[in-house]
């Protein structure tokens, strides 16, 4: 939703008016990240704090530094807060903006993966590890060898292999990245080094994991988005293209890739046949928010689906002091999503 309009809005009409209500309000969190482990909803957001950093388009002001983990029964159950489960100033390698993260378990172990810039002003991802879905999270004291960029998102194939997606661009500097290596020339400009309209729009990126899911097993691959006529979806088709929030999650034996266009505010989603794709966009799954950014995640839960979503409600349309919000997610039968509005 632009921001010259949140002054004109109603919050208390807003609220009234809004699907689903924050799931927690003594702390501002975004970016969530759901999983179901051991029969139990597990949120894994970036906590949003007023760092009286200025607004820009390279996100200075989102300053987060540590992250929580929330826990609920089922959806529209109590919400726990679990308490910071990994701080910045445990992490070597990390510096400051520990963005959007995920998790994941595999035999026992839970593992936190989350971007930060590292001492260079570089966006890594690195891998934490617990014995708890809550925490507290161990770092590993080095990023992923061959990381870059934010919004890490794992992906359990139903064949055991886990996929990383991840990705975003402006001040998640995927852009910077487009000859192999990092281009720091023009730190100020969000926009520099990005393809032109009428070129092939920047991809997310994917990466199997190794089996220890400290390490990329392979190179990153692009994530391409195509049109219904086959043809990768161009830079200045901005309410389609990708821009940051890949998350996967697989329904009826497709993949389905879901992620932010930013700028345009829309959560979006392409299906596809593998876990590289590609991606054949299909449409809309939430209309934007209150606030710049948006950012979700989908999981099943007793043979329902979930949409863990963000807006800045709570803090009255302040743009990087968000709140996490969950609403039900609807298969069509012929495998399209049904797109959800958010406000009614």
């Amino acid at each position: 939703m632009p921001e010259d309009s949140i002054a004109h809005i109603d919050f208390d009409e807003l609220t009234q008016k809004a699907i689903s209500q924050p799931l927690v309000n003594h702390i501002y969190t975004a970016d969530p990240s759901a999983h179901v482990f051991n029969g139990k909803i597990y949120i894994y957001p970036s906590h949003d704090i007023d760092a009286g950093d200025a607004f820009d388009d390279l996100g200075s002001h989102f300053a987060m530094e540590d992250y929580h983990v929330l826990s609920m029964d089922h959806p529209g159950g109590e919400t726990t807060d679990h308490g910071v489960a990994l701080h910045v100033k445990d992490v070597p390698w990390a510096q400051k903006q520990m963005w959007a993260p995920d998790a994941a378990e595999k035999d026992g172990k839970y593992y936190l993966f989350f971007p930060a810039k590292d001492h260079d002003g570089i966006f890594r991802i690195g891998v934490a590890i617990s014995d708890s879905p809550t925490g507290p999270f161990t770092p590993q004291p080095e990023a992923i060898k061959g990381s870059f960029s934010i919004d890490p998102a794992v992906f359990k194939d139903e064949d055991g292999s886990y996929y990383m997606y991840f990705g975003g661009i402006w001040g998640g500097q995927l852009q910077r990245w487009r000859t192999g290596s990092f281009n720091g020339e023009q730190p100020e400009s969000p926009f520099a080094f990005l393809p032109a309209d009428n070129e092939p729009a920047l991809c997310g990126k994917v990466a199997k994991l190794t089996d220890d899911l400290l390490q990329f097993d392979e190179a990153p691959k692009d994530v391409v988005i195509v049109d219904e006529n086959g043809q990768p979806l161009l830079q200045g088709d901005n309410e389609r293209r990708f821009f940051e929030a890949p998350w996967i999650h697989k329904y009826n034996g497709k993949y389905y890739f879901t992620y932010s266009t930013g700028d345009t505010h829309f959560i979006c989603y392409a299906v596809g046949d593998t876990p590289y794709g590609p991606f054949t966009y299909k449409g809309v799954v939430l209309h934007p928010v209150v606030g710049w950014t948006n950012h979700h995640s989908i999981a099943e839960f007793e043979g329902k689906w979930y949409l863990f979503y963000h807006d800045s409600s709570l803090s009255k349309g302040v743009t990087h002091l968000r709140c996490v919000k969950v609403t039900e997610l609807k298969h069509n039968n012929d495998g399209t999503i049904e797109a959800i509005t958010p406000y009614k």
